[in-house]
């Protein structure tokens, strides 16, 4: 039984956690690995179901490992490596290094453009957008958080288009849209508000690295303005200029 500290002031299922992710980072437990069962890791520390869930469990916060039901605890694929071109696709990006897409809108809205974003966008200020608001996942774990601003005159009804297309950039074909390139990408980190972090289910301790992004159609009209907060310990950005 290995041995923890049971009379100091941190938790048992916090330091079994801390171990576990030590273990993660020394390559004991390798990316796609599953990890011991909860009756193996119980055995491990002396420790009850209940803490040993507790720590796994903050491990999954932390985008560590991954639950599967009926299967066990992996440890997540590790540091995504997204590429930001000319022709940047998220759901492309995370196929081809093997981690499935996902994600949640958690807000879809038409709103007044800032200045900021009718600047980007070459509207006058006060001109209606759309709002979306998202989670994007890779494998089940949050990566990015982003808010994305579309012409809302050019684009009536994208909430419904969206739902009956798989990508938004099938969506946007369904407008005419059949090609885009990202225009510009401005890159910059700070520490997440509370809120960002809990929907990157990340501590408040690890920095974002944000986004700003403008896609345009080929004739070079503004079509989509982007700012998005990535959880820096799980993605790295490789720029091709090309």
């Amino acid at each position: 039984m290995e041995t923890i500290d049971r009379k100091g002031g941190s938790a048992l299922w916090h330091q079994i956690g801390e171990i576990l992710a030590a273990d993660i980072a020394a390559g004991t437990f390798v990316p796609g690995e599953k990890l011991p069962t909860e009756p193996e890791l119980m055995r491990r520390f002396g420790v009850s179901r209940f803490t040993v869930r507790q720590a796994l469990g903050r491990l999954e916060q932390r985008g560590l490992v991954r639950a599967e039901q009926g299967r066990g605890t992996f440890v997540h694929k590790g540091v995504l490596d997204y590429t930001l071109s000319k022709r940047t696709r998220f759901s492309k990006n995370l196929i081809e290094q093997g981690f499935e897409p996902g994600g949640e809108l958690l807000v879809h809205e038409i709103v007044a453009a800032t200045e900021r974003v009718a600047a980007y966008l070459k509207l006058v200020a006060g001109a209606p957008v759309i709002h979306r608001r998202g989670v994007m996942t890779a494998d089940g774990v949050p990566i990015e958080l982003g808010d994305s601003y579309y012409p809302a005159v050019r684009f009536p009804d994208f909430d419904k288009a969206r739902l009956q297309h798989p990508t938004i950039s099938a969506a946007l074909a369904s407008y005419g849209v059949t090609d885009y390139e990202r225009l510009s990408t401005e890159i910059e980190a700070r520490m997440p508000t509370a809120e960002e972090a809990r929907l990157l289910r990340q501590p408040k301790s690890t920095p974002l690295l944000i986004t700003r992004k403008l896609d345009a159609d080929a004739d070079g009209v503004p079509i989509t303005y982007s700012e998005s907060m990535w959880s820096a310990e799980r993605i790295t950005f490789n720029v091709d200029l090309r």
